[in-house]
């Protein structure tokens, strides 16, 4: 399954002098971050990217995907309805479960019963932001809020 969600900074993890030493961290004009992730059918993620809050949720997908071993299906959302993204998993031999979007010429059909389980990671998700470091973003740089994330992934993972 595969899905993102927006993350609001605090106030104080934005602004300060920048150059080399803040490093690259993705937070856009109106101080949002979005994490997007992988996860398993248990709803356990497997994987994590950041982005800025203003970024869409397909093209960082196929960097996310890669990171992992290849599935038989993948569950995404209408976000995802991408032409290139549908072809690269089916090169890749992974079925995409993802609702057409309204405006698609030719819709494709996907399994419903399949998609009915990807309340799994919105759960996941939730579970995330339980931990109030992770809800709201403190933390100036991304690795910094990266490594919050994937400790948090981590302790979620066993829960």
């Amino acid at each position: 399954m595969i899905d993102s969600t927006h993350i609001k900074a605090h106030r104080s993890a934005s602004g300060g002098k920048g150059g080399a030493e803040t490093g690259d961290w993705p937070l856009s004009r109106r101080r949002n971050t979005k994490i997007h992730a992988l996860a398993d059918a248990k709803g356990r993620l497997l994987s994590l990217l950041l982005t800025g809050g203003q970024a869409h949720d397909c093209p960082p997908a196929q960097r996310l995907i890669r990171r992992v071993k290849a599935a038989a299906k993948l569950l995404g959302d209408k976000a995802y309805d991408s032409a290139p993204l549908r072809q690269w998993l089916k090169d890749r031999g992974t079925k995409a479960v993802v609702p057409n979007k309204s405006n698609r010429k030719q819709p494709f059909s996907f399994d419903k019963k399949s998609y009915r389980q990807r309340h799994r990671i919105e759960n996941a998700f939730s579970r995330l932001k339980d931990f109030r470091r992770i809800a709201t973003r403190y933390d100036k740089l991304a690795r910094n809020f990266l490594a919050s994330v994937c400790l948090v992934a981590a302790i979620v993972w066993w829960i």
